[in-house]
């Protein structure tokens, strides 16, 4: 998969009410370090893993350098990394990853939001606004988001927002020494003509 020709521009930020969406800073490392070191039980039954093991639990990794090297895959048209604020305060983090230019024009959004605040549609809010970004400033065909069959809130997530499934990939992704099966649900730019925030207000109207 080829990234995009060109360097990705930062999106601009993005809100809807008290949710909203911004490219990472480095300023953010000391929050998003907190938030991945207090909810490790919470995320780590999700966390990608090394197949045989290994791979680093939730905060135990320096969150600096993981953001500079966020803005480098940035700089080099390969993916895009948000947080998600709720009320100003940051809560979570959002990935446009792999992305793909020429012909394809497609990414994968992977995310995890603190428990503290789960379940009050900050995490729907603010895919739809990643979409949006993908569908409008980064010029892209499609967007896809493999979930694991087990994980019921983010399967949630995908359902208030009306993307399609598209099958189940075995064993797709290595999680907690395992490789597991995920389903992929796409949509694509067609789908959302007025936008994916408006789609979902929509449905929630």
């Amino acid at each position: 998969m080829s990234p995009l020709p060109h360097p990705i521009e930062s999106p601009s930020p993005r809100s809807a009410g008290p949710i909203g969406l911004r490219v990472v800073r480095p300023r953010d490392a000391s929050a998003l370090q907190q938030l991945l070191t207090s909810n490790r039980a919470w995320l780590e039954p999700w966390e990608a893993t090394y197949p045989g093991g290994g791979g680093a639990e939730p905060g135990s990794v320096p969150m600096r350098p993981v953001i500079r090297r966020m803005l480098r895959q940035q700089r080099a048209g390969q993916s895009v990394a948000f947080v998600m604020t709720y009320q100003d305060e940051v809560v979570g983090q959002l990935t446009v990853s792999d992305i793909g230019g020429g012909a394809l024009r497609s990414a994968s959004i992977g995310y995890w939001i603190s428990q503290h605040v789960a379940g009050r549609g900050i995490t729907p809010t603010a895919v739809a606004l990643a979409i949006d970004v993908c569908f409008g400033e980064l010029r892209l065909h499609r967007v896809e988001i493999c979930i694991r069959p087990e994980n019921s809130a983010s399967l949630r997530v995908v359902e208030k927002l009306g993307l399609r499934f598209e099958g189940r990939r075995a064993r797709y992704i290595c999680i907690a020494g395992e490789w597991c099966d995920h389903d992929s649900f796409a949509i694509t730019a067609e789908e959302a003509p007025r936008g994916m925030l408006a789609r979902l207000e929509r449905a929630d109207r």
